[in-house]
């Protein structure tokens, strides 16, 4: 009943499945997961006749029933993941999650609800229909209840819900061929996979969520660059968005994007073997970047490099020409300043960076384009609070002549200045995509560390929990690793990982090396690409590692264990940074409380998934964890 082609172990209509000898079914079973356990096998031995039992009391009480599909062991195309059980019964979708237990875990609950809103969001057969996840103990009886959304029934409660279900039909039913069609389900890459994938492709999958987002944004910037390299132009493209909107994805086509193969202008008979350069001052998403397409066939640094590297190579007394007709400037706003530039590069002349790269390319021959991409409230390195006017100081310093391409909102910026300006709606991604459908992340993150009442910030936290977004809390570190190991148990491909803040002063006491020389020794690449149990054991599902806010802006992890340190605490009912390290530097500090803030707002939204806080239990942080936990952050003591 499985044809070779479809990704799962077991499919056929509610008769055949009924019908069929549960020791067949299991051997199919056993033929698609190659790597079963004998823990798995037994699992199949115990949960395929009950369900089969359960199918059949579905079909003697609806005639319709037996249309309805029982597919088992579906593999989610493109991942390793796969829900135990999914059915499809009349116009809904059923996503049974079987685990041999009694009681479930906040884990379990959570690992359920993500697998429907996967579904819901990126399969196209599921849009617009009921996606309804259940967690079955399979060794508890009766319907036990609604948590967040996900039912939790034992094996005999499920012949009732599936008849609920089937009761709430108003379309057509969902067809199993169309179903299993492998272009059916077209999830989000991470950033890391989309680095792969575009070395090993030169493209990225068609995913209609992220297209449908990015391409106005695509279509934007490769219509300027046609028409620099066709008049012989010079243009400064700024494009904003929330983190996790798209921004660097938009920057990492645009660096290999085949439009540009054409346009390079040859020089001494030479034509640039890439046209276009990723350049961040984000050095561990560079480190990282690089590693991955090293892996995945590439040179990395052929498109992707430093911009310290950078400026090093192409300023002072060397001076060189920029190969490259298209540079891209990973998070503009975050672009040093003068006084940071000449403390990192003594012996350049005080220009910041934004000043140095409008240089650059005023040297490229005929035309070129620096494409900015901007994120907001993520300034957290010392030197980076200038902010964005640095770059109309720039074009407008120039002895070229340049035009100017920004949203509205950057376009203020703008204003009277002789610089040309265009303003462009299509430059603003609005919409975010790390976080699944959880589109509230952003203010509710921003309301935290605002100080907002906890009922504003709860009635948030609800909406996130709705949308399968999770916000988990506990003072027990071994509770929080535990909680994200079960979580993750079946998806060999997600990454989750260790984050604090780098300017704590008590986390070390409690488990966490948040200290300068673990995190310098830290190799970002293997932290964020490699396996768990990979060589050297530093893969970031180890949970043994911690990365900063340093090494975590611009990337990103499925899951997040956030360690809360004492240098962003609740005092009297307000936020301080009284307890936080000092800050060492050559530049004067303008706003250390602010640089605090903009670490949490990063480390908090590291995570596609959700969030588990580990609140050391240290009286300094009894106030923070009640704000917390009274906030929307459910507490998964002794329970995951």
């Amino acid at each position: 009943m499985t044809d070779e082609r479809a990704r799962c172990g077991w499919e056929s209509d509610f008769p055949a499945f009924h019908a069929t000898p549960a020791a067949r079914v299991r051997e199919r079973l056993q033929s698609f997961v190659t790597d079963h356990s004998p823990e798995q096998v037994r699992a199949w031995n115990e949960s395929v006749p009950p369900l089969q039992g359960e199918v059949a009391e579905v079909l003697r009480a609806h005639a319709s029933a037996r249309h309805y599909s029982a597919i088992l062991e579906y593999e989610l195309p493109m991942e390793s993941r796969r829900p135990d059980v999914v059915l499809l019964v009349g116009a809904g979708v059923m996503v049974l999650e079987l685990k041999g237990k009694l009681r479930p875990s906040q884990a379990d609950l959570d690992q359920a609800a993500a697998y429907a809103r996967d579904l819901r969001c990126y399969h196209r057969e599921c849009h617009e229909r009921p996606v309804v996840p259940v967690l079955v103990p399979t060794r508890a009886r009766g319907y036990m209840g609604e948590e967040a959304g996900v039912h939790v029934a034992g094996p005999d409660a499920l012949d009732a819900l599936i008849g609920r279900l089937a009761q709430e039909e108003g379309r057509p039913g969902v067809d199993r061929a169309r179903f299993l069609d492998e272009e059916a389900y077209c999830p989000l890459p991470t950033l890391v996979e989309a680095a792969r994938e575009l070395m090993r492709t030169g493209d990225l999958r068609r995913i209609r969520r992220a297209r449908a987002a990015t391409q106005p944004a695509m279509d934007a910037i490769s219509t300027i660059i046609h028409d620099a390299a066709r008049t012989r132009t010079r243009h400064l493209i700024l494009l904003t968005g929330l983190p996790g909107s798209g921004k660097t994805l938009v920057g990492l086509q645009t660096v290999h994007a085949h439009l540009l193969d054409d346009l390079a202008v040859p020089r001494a008979g030479l034509v640039p073997a890439a046209p276009a350069v990723f350049l961040s001052g984000n050095g561990p998403l560079v480190e990282v970047l690089q590693y991955e397409l090293k892996a995945s066939g590439g040179d990395g640094k052929t498109f992707v490099r430093g911009v310290k590297e950078y400026v090093k190579r192409h300023s002072g007394k060397r001076a060189l020409t920029p190969s490259e007709h298209v540079l891209v400037f990973d998070e503009a706003q975050r672009a040093y300043d003068a006084a940071m530039v000449q403390a990192k590069h003594p012996e350049l002349p005080p220009k910041s960076e934004p000043e140095l790269f409008v240089e650059f390319a005023d040297r490229v021959p005929a035309w070129c384009v620096v494409l900015g991409l901007i994120g907001t409230g993520q300034e957290i390195h010392v030197g980076e609070e200038a902010g964005l006017v640095q770059w109309r100081h720039a074009v407008e310093g120039s002895p070229k002549a340049w035009t100017v391409h920004a949203p509205p909102a950057v376009a203020r910026l703008f204003a009277g200045s002789h610089v040309p300006l265009d303003r462009r709606e299509a430059l603003s991604l609005d919409t975010e995509l790390r976080f699944h459908a959880a589109r509230d992340l952003h203010r509710f993150v921003g309301d935290l560390l605002a100080g907002s009442p906890v009922d504003t910030l709860a009635t948030t936290a609800a909406s996130l929990e709705q949308a399968g977004y999770h916000l988990r809390i506990t003072r027990d570190l071994e509770v929080a690793k535990r909680y994200l190991r079960d979580r993750y148990a079946g998806d060999r491909d997600a990454r989750f990982g260790l984050l604090a803040s780098s300017k704590d002063r008590h986390l070390e006491g409690f488990g966490i090396p948040n200290d300068f020389q673990s995190t310098k020794r830290l190799r970002l690449g293997p932290w964020y690409g490699d396996e768990e149990g990979a060589y050297g054991g530093r893969s970031c599902r180890e949970l043994v590692d911690c990365v900063t806010e340093f090494g975590a802006q611009g990337l990103e992890l499925d899951g997040v264990l956030l360690a809360w340190g004492t240098d962003l605490r609740r005092v009297d009912g307000a936020w301080s940074n009284d307890l936080a390290r000092g800050y060492r530097s050559k530049v004067p500090v303008r706003d250390p409380f602010q640089l605090r803030l903009n670490a949490y707002r990063v480390l908090l939204t590291r995570g596609r998934d959700g969030c588990v806080v580990f609140v050391p239990p240290a009286v300094e942080l009894d106030e923070t964890y009640t704000y917390l936990a009274a906030g929307g952050f459910r507490a998964v003591e002794g329970g995951a």
